[in-house]
Parts: structure tokens; C-alpha cells; sequence
């Protein structure tokens, strides 16, 4: 599913037109991305959570020519499925 395409289902679910509905939609994703940035977590009930994991400095290899080279340590963004969406797939 695109984003156009979750827009539209938003649409059609919530009664606002498509224009109203992406709006709502780029306004949840910046909302979401920001708290993220902050260093906060978001949580909806039932459905997941979303988090900044830290993920440590580790030794790789270039594929190309097989040498050792060191990958700096990062954060990254991760989301954890809550027991509700866990069971709206099963």
C-alpha cells in the first residue's frame, strides 16, 4: 500500500475529503517523527509502539573487496507491535 492509498482509505473511513485526509495523515507522520527526534516515544494503545533504539558500533565487511571496515554506532527508529494489532493479523 502507498501513501496515496492509505490517504484514500483514510478518506473514505473518516468522511474528509482527500485534500483534509493527507493533510491529517502528513500531519500524524511529522508529529510521530519529531517526537522521535526529541527522543520521546510514541504509544497507541493496542496498536504499537514507536521507539529510538540505539544500535552499537560493530566491525563489516565491504562485499566487493572482502575488507574488514568499522561501522559507527547509530540510532535508528523501531516499532513494536502492540497485542491488539498482533491479534487483528492472526
Amino acid at each position: 500500500m502507498t501513501k496515496s492509498d492509505f490517504v484514500d482509505r483514510v478518506a473514505s473511513n473518516s468522511g474528509l475529503s482527500k485534500k483534509d485526509a493527507g493533510t491529517a495523515v502528513d500531519a500524524v507522520l511529522k508529529s510521530i517523527e519529531d517526537a522521535l527526534r526529541s527522543g520521546d516515544e510514541v504509544s497507541f494503545t493496542g496498536f504499537g509502539k514507536f521507539h529510538v533504539a540505539q544500535r552499537g558500533a560493530r566491525e563489516g565487511r565491504n562485499p566487493r573487496t572482502g575488507e574488514t571496515m568499522q561501522i559507527a554506532a547509530s540510532k535508528v527508529p523501531r516499532f513494536t507491535a502492540g497485542s491488539g494489532l498482533k491479534k487483528a493479523i492472526k
